[in-house]
């Protein structure tokens, strides 16, 4: 594992856990992230998946011009380490 997606993946545990804290007491604006799935997901309500580098972490990439796309050799790199 690379050392850039070990930084992914821990600024994503990081922020996810910050993220919870914060929300604690607020109504949560709706559902998670899964990774490699956009199916139902509004990235304005997951900034701290959308917002830095922790979308790759879940196979996420953005194009030029700023939609977001499932990339397809991200996710099989994800499947092929959880195994």
């Amino acid at each position: 594992m690379s050392t850039q997606v070990k930084i992914a993946l821990a600024a994503a545990l990081f922020l996810g856990a910050a993220s919870a804290a914060l929300a604690k007491g607020r109504p949560n604006p709706g559902g998670s992230v899964r990774p490699c799935s956009l199916d139902g997901v509004n990235p304005v309500h997951h900034p701290q998946v959308f917002g830095n580098a922790a979308a790759r972490a879940y196979g996420f990439v953005q194009s030029p011009d700023h939609t977001w796309h499932v990339d397809q050799r991200l996710c099989e790199s994800l499947l092929h380490r959880s195994t």
